[in-house]
């Protein structure tokens, strides 16, 4: 029993609150299947007998997961984040299985969010994080799309800080203004292609590396770091129930 995952009893008060409520009958034991699906990584056959049948796990985990249960819990617990100075932003590929890629002759994999790239067939994560390494937005979007693109996405989410620090694949004249606005302080360092310089603090630029570490330690996580799953919102469901279990409960 030493090598099961259980969740706490404050941790379970934490993430009661995003529980859909059951109408006709009581649920399965939503704290022995939320370790289930925590502890066995998403390997249903798996399972532990201490978690119950792994069929409960699945379903449990898929119907969650088209409502954006897994998702919510993890905007809804890093809303307290309580950051004020500094946020980063970045985006970082992830190789998607083949069992994610039966992809046909289809361009854009009929939804799916898995593109081609250098690296072969890949889903990109796009994500904003806290100077405690913490995410605190994510989102999912098809390996060629532009990181630019991801930040628009992501623009509407920034809290309220003093700094962003972003890589060049943020340097965008839109992005830089959309931030001012905002009344944050880009530290982004300019393209190599721009004809001019732009300024930038060194030092504080390097703290960028945190986001790094975050995205390392997501990876850690089994279904993160390989995308199994053929539906988008599946994926990021795994992605933001690893980012709770680490860094939010």
């Amino acid at each position: 029993m030493s090598d099961l995952f259980w969740l706490t009893d404050a941790q379970m008060a934490r993430l009661e609150p995003f529980f859909p409520k059951f109408h006709d009958k009581p649920r399965v034991d939503d704290r022995r299947v939320l370790r289930g699906i925590n502890r066995n990584g998403l390997r249903w056959r798996g399972a532990p007998r201490e978690y119950g049948p792994h069929k409960t796990l699945y379903n449990r985990w898929k119907r969650w997961s088209d409502k954006g249960i897994f998702a919510a819990m993890m905007v809804g617990l890093a809303a307290d984040h309580g950051q004020t100075k500094t946020v980063m932003i970045d985006a970082t590929d992830m190789k998607a299985h083949r069992s994610a890629t039966n992809l046909g002759n289809q361009k854009g994999g009929r939804g799916r969010l898995i593109g081609r790239t250098k690296g072969g067939m890949n889903t990109k994560r796009h994500a904003i994080c806290d100077s405690q390494r913490r995410p605190l937005n994510l989102f999912v979007t098809a390996g060629q799309v532009s990181d630019d693109i991801g930040a628009r996405a992501l623009l509407s989410s920034f809290p309220n800080v003093d700094w962003l620090l972003g890589d060049r694949g943020y340097d965008a004249g839109w992005f830089r203004d959309a931030s001012k606005d905002k009344g944050i302080r880009a530290c982004i360092p300019g393209r190599k292609p721009r004809k001019k310089p732009v300024k930038y603090d060194k030092r504080r630029y390097q703290r960028r590396n945190r986001i790094e570490i975050m995205f390392g330690r997501l990876k850690d996580w089994r279904r993160v770091a390989t995308r199994y799953e053929r539906c988008p919102k599946v994926f990021l469901s795994a992605i933001a129930l690893a980012a709770v279990v680490i860094y939010w409960l």
